[in-house]
C-alpha cells in the first residue's frame, strides 16, 4: 500500500518535533509493509473515524498533542493512504 502526503502535511512535518516525525515514520513504514489493517490494530495509534467537517477522514495519534488525518482512496488497483494533516489537535 502507498502513503501519499499532501502538500500541507508535507510542509506541516517540517515543523513538528522530531518525535512525532519519527512516530509518523514508523506509521508509514508499518501501513507500507503490513497494510492499514495492522497499523489499525495498534492500540497506541488510537486510529479513528472523524465527524463533521472532516466526515470520511480517519486520525491517528501520535503524541497527547498531534495527530495525523488521512483518507483511504482508491483509484483502479491502485489502493492508497492519502495523509492530509499532520497538526497539532485542539481539544
Amino acid at each position: 500500500m502507498r502513503v501519499e502526503l499532501s502538500n500541507t502535511a508535507d510542509k506541516q512535518l517540517a515543523k513538528v518535533p522530531g518525535h512525532i516525525v519519527k512516530k509518523f515514520a514508523l506509521w508509514v513504514d508499518l501501513v507500507t509493509v503490513e497494510g492499514l489493517a495492522a497499523a489499525r490494530a495498534i492500540p497506541g495509534y488510537r486510529d479513528h473515524g472523524l465527524k463533521g467537517e472532516w466526515k470520511g477522514y480517519r486520525a491517528i495519534r501520535l503524541s497527547e498533542a498531534y495527530r495525523a488525518i488521512y483518507q483511504e482512496r482508491q483509484t483502479g488497483t491502485i489502493h492508497a493512504v492519502y495523509v492530509e494533516e499532520v497538526n497539532k489537535h485542539d481539544y
